[in-house]
């Protein structure tokens, strides 16, 4: 059995399919340790794997608005937004992440260290330490891609050359905003007796394997991907703190409400959801996540509010999904062949709403609308058999992909390769010899 070092922050939406795969390989026997945010430990001890606390990297203790750490909702522009999560979580605080993962890897060694995107350090120290390292992408794939428009505006795949020219400028803009950290991220990486990189999404762009945990199906065409990304799947596992939850009376359609794990200024678009769902005559369930209590939220009387319940199973009685376009959410409603309507409010959200739009399986709206607009659209995902049918189509596709756990299965193919490499590099040191 091999040892996993995983390293996952709660910045989002990232915990629960990570510690899905950590979870599947402490199933299967390998010992498994998480570094990871102290608030997160019940959540890590509760699929089998050991948590180590980050210490020097930024962590949080408790889920609030107040205990956010990059407050990416306070930027005023998107590009101020990515340079937000930038510098408050990816280079930023590279070098103390890399401190945490090194002290880890010092006190038992690991054979392979399994990042998310966020944590730029563990994946250093992971090269520096000369082990495997795999990372984990709990979207679509946010790398420049040949035939896919770049990542963060949420554009639609380009058509001819207009298209093309703006996938150009807004790349070369884009680029040239996450190159601003080069200088950093490269000091960090010479301080670890690391090459310098010429592009900062080198940095992901140069572990052994990406694995992308979301539908093929789901995500645009590429006309070409670097040979060691793999996509394997979602996770469709719920978060451990999703508590019990009960049906509410009825025949009126069910209509799901899930919207940021943490906090995103939030809370006037759940009102304006709450009542455009009073103008239907459905039943809503609205769940506000940790990050924003159940009161906040003013709802009439057909909708029914709550900090979280088990989306996997209300999904199995709900007829439509209004979300912010998380890709948790997202993937879990179409996995259920359930129709969505997103109102993306930033991160990643945009370009997954943009493929939601893509397989005709929901609506974006902006996440401004007004309840009238929200409830137009909701009404109209209802009615509309179209919706429903795209969505079964993409559940067929997800059944497919997570019929067996192909991300568990490349991170021990991952360990297997490099224990083969090992023993012949040495074989070719010592012939030379």
């Amino acid at each position: 059995m091999s040892d996993y070092l995983f390293a996952v922050l709660d910045a989002g939406g990232a915990v629960p399919p990570v510690l899905s795969v950590a979870g599947s390989l402490a199933e299967r026997g390998h010992d498994v340790r998480v570094l990871a945010d102290p608030v997160v430990r019940a959540e890590v001890e509760a699929v089998g794997a050991r948590h180590v606390p980050w210490t020097h990297g930024p962590h949080r203790h408790v889920r609030s608005k107040e205990s956010d750490i990059a407050k990416d909702w306070q930027a005023r522009t998107p590009l101020g937004a990515m340079a937000t999560t930038r510098d408050g979580f990816m280079v930023g605080p590279a070098a103390e992440f890399a401190r945490d993962t090194l002290d880890e890897l010092a006190r038992q060694p690991a054979d392979a260290v399994v990042s998310e995107m966020l944590p730029f350090g563990a994946m250093i120290a992971g090269q520096a330490a000369g082990v495997p390292v795999a990372v984990l992408f709990t979207t679509v794939l946010p790398l420049p891609v040949p035939g896919r428009p770049p990542f963060g505006p949420g554009f639609m795949p380009a058509r001819g050359l207009p298209g093309r020219l703006r996938d150009a400028g807004v790349g070369r803009l884009s680029g040239a905003m996450w190159n601003k950290a080069l200088p950093r991220l490269n000091a960090t990486r010479a301080a670890h007796g690391l090459e310098p990189l010429g592009h900062v999404f080198d940095q992901i762009g140069g572990t052994d394997r990406m694995l992308v945990l979301t539908s093929e199906a789901f995500d645009f065409p590429a006309a070409e991907l670097p040979p060691h990304v793999r996509y394997v799947g979602p996770r469709l596992a719920d978060p451990a703190w999703a508590e019990e939850w009960t049906p509410p009376p009825g025949d009126e359609p069910l209509v799901l409400v899930g919207m940021s794990s943490t906090y995103q200024k939030h809370t006037g678009l759940l009102d304006r959801v709450a009542e455009a769902l009073g103008r239907l005559p459905v039943r809503g369930l609205i769940t506000t996540g940790p990050a924003v209590a159940p009161e906040e939220v003013s709802a009439p009387a057909n909708v029914t509010v709550v900090r979280s319940a088990p989306h996997a199973q209300v999904l199995e009685h709900a007829a439509a999904v209004v979300t912010h376009a998380g890709h948790g959410t997202v993937i879990k409603s179409l996995a259920q062949g359930v129709p969505v309507v997103a109102l993306p409010i930033g991160r990643d959200q945009p370009d997954v709403a943009a493929r939601l739009v893509a397989s005709g399986a929901g609506l974006r709206l902006r996440p401004g609308s007004p309840a009238r607009r929200i409830a137009a659209a909701v009404e109209r995902v209802l009615d509309e058999p179209s919706f429903r049918a795209a969505a079964a189509r993409l559940a067929d596709a997800i059944a497919s992909e997570v019929a067996q756990d192909r991300a568990a299965a490349e991170l021990e193919a991952l360990v297997e390769e490099s224990a083969t490499a090992a023993p012949m590099a040495t074989s070719a040191t010592t012939a030379a010899t």
